[in-house]
């Protein structure tokens, strides 16, 4: 066969071998031009802090904190007061109970820029200076009202809620106001007698 060349003078040969190799420059021309394409700057900026005021067991606490910290997380990470308990997370267990001007509240669906200016007391604010248990505290001992104690800080707190806000009246009122306090170990009977007793107590002081 004559390797004839066509009227443009190029041979089949040649025509072949230039469209190979520029068939296989373009991938390489579009991942440089890819590659010299700025990539999208991603901005990683920390969120503002507020700074709020917080009064903790009769303490005044200033402390700079992202908007979204819970109370919880404010006096366990931030204060270093660790006696109230992580246990949900999802205010279902108790564990977390303080009391915010007396009044029961589940710290971890409280953010701590609500509580500005509030009085909060947590389990550590119940024992005096001189070291004498709260009547609620004494009693959980004397009836031996826990067992692995994980839930105890919360049980008490909201033991002295309910006793303060006089729902403890009877065994029936304290299991029904004290229902949000859950305790994997069901020591709930001495839990309502324990609570009986400081109910009294407080009433004779």
């Amino acid at each position: 066969m004559s390797n004839s060349t066509n009227p443009s003078g190029l041979s089949r040969r040649t025509f072949m071998t230039g469209s190979v190799t520029a068939a296989a420059a373009v991938p390489l021309m579009a991942t440089s031009t890819r590659a010299a394409e700025p990539s999208p700057a991603r901005a990683v900026e920390p969120r503002d802090l507020s700074t709020i005021s917080l009064r903790i067991n009769k303490q005044a606490y200033t402390l700079a904190l992202d908007n979204r910290t819970s109370l919880l997380d404010a006096l366990r990470d931030h204060v270093g007061l660790t006696g109230t308990k992580k246990g949900c997370d999802h205010g279902q267990c108790g564990a977390c109970t303080v009391l915010v001007d007396g009044k029961r509240v589940l710290s971890c669906l409280s953010f701590a820029v609500m509580n500005q200016g509030r009085e909060v007391t947590t389990v550590e604010g119940l024992t005096s200076a001189d070291g004498e248990l709260h009547p609620v505290q004494q009693a959980f001992v004397d009836h031996d009202a826990f067992q692995c104690g994980y839930c105890t800080p919360g049980q008490i707190m909201s033991a002295i809620g309910c006793i303060d806000e006089g729902h403890a009246g009877s065994e029936d009122d304290i299991r029904e106001y004290m229902s949000g306090n859950l305790c994997r170990c069901a020591a709930y009977p001495n839990i309502v007698a324990a609570i009986i007793q400081a109910r009294d107590e407080i009433r004779r002081a």
